[in-house]
């Protein structure tokens, strides 16, 4: 990215509109530090415009015709395909993934907004008859869902294309505007998606993108012309935002301490080699910070001793280093403070006696894949949500065991089950505290179509196009009278 830096900021978007701001923030890349492109923050002003202009434009918007809304999204799912490249080396530069986790994300994001124009073109009402009631004979009601209003999207760093797809999509896709809100370390893949949505015909005020300080989104979240907000980051910041606006419409995706269970019938050589590879490649493949990857694993005794050495050897086994090297799995995390405290969390684990069977060590921002055995339970490696490259292994007697500890969390996203037994797969999936259950592989892993969400501390409401489709409208129902069927 170093030939990518401009003298000129990026412009924000102000109602569709490029501008430039008062003041500018610089990118720098996570690895070392270097420049990457300046930004340009808007005023209080031009924020201002920006919320005015949702607020017009939401009435017409909501009732805009479904071909205009999916022929905008197809345009920005197809332009993300024709800029791949570039859009893979931004978002490694601003946020320090490896390019190959990068280029998936481009995918996933060109995937997104293919399905958000899917579901534009399908998201209708339902017809209920009424005279299944002597009272309402000749009476049928149609119900349809609309946009509650313009949203407002908060949006991480550790996905800073996709997450944002994931608020912008649907929200175009039910005809609500959207004000996007970047994480500051991360804005320039939501200025790209603010270009391409400047290439549409979305009328103005359909979208802004806002890179503006913490100070500023407070008021954003209060503002009453937004009555959607949309956030995904962290559980004591998600759970302000609720409690600061208790009668708007808040979804919250705040992550986790994701479990994987090696169950005791796992137990050939090749299910063991193939639960250690997946479980080591999907705790450290966003430098682990990703909301579902894997940091507790929970091994039946009747394998611990056959999987351990093997999950060791694959932990062990990945490629650090410059996340621009093709071959790189595990990058830098997103800055030298959350190494720190990532390192002191470990620490913490091991002056209360866990062992580290591999890693524990920091250099800069990158801090090495890690392995720690016999963690007690109170260790932030375990209770809390590391969001960094390290796994806490528990060894368990018996199934009962194994699915108690992954409900002794404060967190209920997603988990993972590596069985062959039918039965105890639907047993988990009945009785395990979570959003999503996947079985035979990590809880790692999402379809950015289907329902994404957890419970407890995990958030409230549901990701995937049709489920937050569903969460930014709502039903109105037209009653019709005289009707003989």
């Amino acid at each position: 990215m170093d030939d990518a830096i401009e003298a000129k900021p990026r412009p924000c978007w102000i109602a569709g509109t490029a501008e430039e701001g008062p003041t500018e923030l610089v990118v720098r890349h996570p690895y070392d530090g270097t420049e990457v492109a300046t930004i340009a923050v808007p005023g209080p002003d031009q924020v201002e415009r920006a919320v005015a202009a949702a607020a017009a434009v939401a009435p017409s918007f909501r009732s805009s015709p479904a071909h205009l809304r999916a022929a905008a999204l197809m345009h920005v799912s197809e332009q993300l395909a024709a800029r791949h490249e570039e859009i893979s080396e931004t978002i490694t530069a601003e946020n320090g993934k490896p390019l190959k986790w990068a280029e998936g994300e481009v995918n996933r994001a060109i995937s997104t907004f293919r399905f958000a124009a899917e579901e534009a073109r399908r998201f209708t009402g339902e017809m209920q008859r009424l005279d299944t009631d002597p009272a309402a004979e000749g009476r049928l009601a149609l119900v349809r869902r609309v946009a509650r209003g313009p949203v407002l999207g908060i949006a991480p760093f550790n996905f800073p294309l996709n997450l944002v797809a994931h608020k912008v999509a649907p929200a175009i896709a039910v005809g609500a505007p959207i004000i996007i809100k970047p994480a500051p370390r991360t804005p320039l893949s939501s200025l790209i998606l603010g270009e391409l949505l400047a290439e549409t015909d979305l009328p103005e005020g359909a979208f802004s993108v806002l890179p503006v300080g913490n100070e500023e989104t407070v008021a954003l979240v209060r503002d009453e012309r937004l009555p959607v907000v949309s956030f995904t980051g962290s559980g004591p910041v998600g759970w302000s935002i609720m409690d600061s606006v208790p009668r708007k419409h808040v979804v919250l995706e705040l992550g986790g301490n994701a479990a994987a269970v090696v169950a005791a019938d796992w137990n050939s050589p090749e299910d063991l080699d193939f639960a250690a590879k997946r479980i080591a490649l999907f705790a450290n493949y966003q430098a682990g910070q990703s909301c579902i990857a894997v940091q507790r694993v929970i091994v039946d005794s009747a394998v611990a001793q056959e999987f351990l050495p093997r999950l060791t050897e694959a932990v062990r086994a990945l490629r650090t280093g410059d996340p621009h090297d093709p071959e790189v799995e595990v990058g830098p995390v997103v800055d030298e403070a959350a190494a720190e405290r990532i390192e002191s969390w470990v620490g913490e684990a091991v002056s209360a006696g866990a062992e580290v069977l591999v890693g524990g060590t920091r250099e800069g921002t990158s801090v090495a894949p890690t392995v720690l055995t016999g963690v007690p339970a109170n260790a932030k490696v375990w209770s809390e949500e590391v969001f960094g490259p390290v796994l806490a292994v528990s060894i368990v007697d018996g199934t009962d065991a194994a699915l108690a500890a992954v409900n002794e969390s404060a967190y209920g996203l997603q988990a993972g089950l590596f069985t062959h037994d039918l039965q105890l797969a639907f047993r988990a999936s009945a009785e395990l505290e979570v959003g999503g259950l996947i079985i035979g592989d990590v809880p790692s892993y999402r379809a950015d179509q289907m329902p994404y969400g957890g419970v407890k501390g995990s958030g409230v409401g549901r990701e995937g196009l049709r489920s937050a489709m569903a969460d930014f409208t709502e039903e109105r129902v037209l009653v019709l009278t005289g009707i003989r069927y």
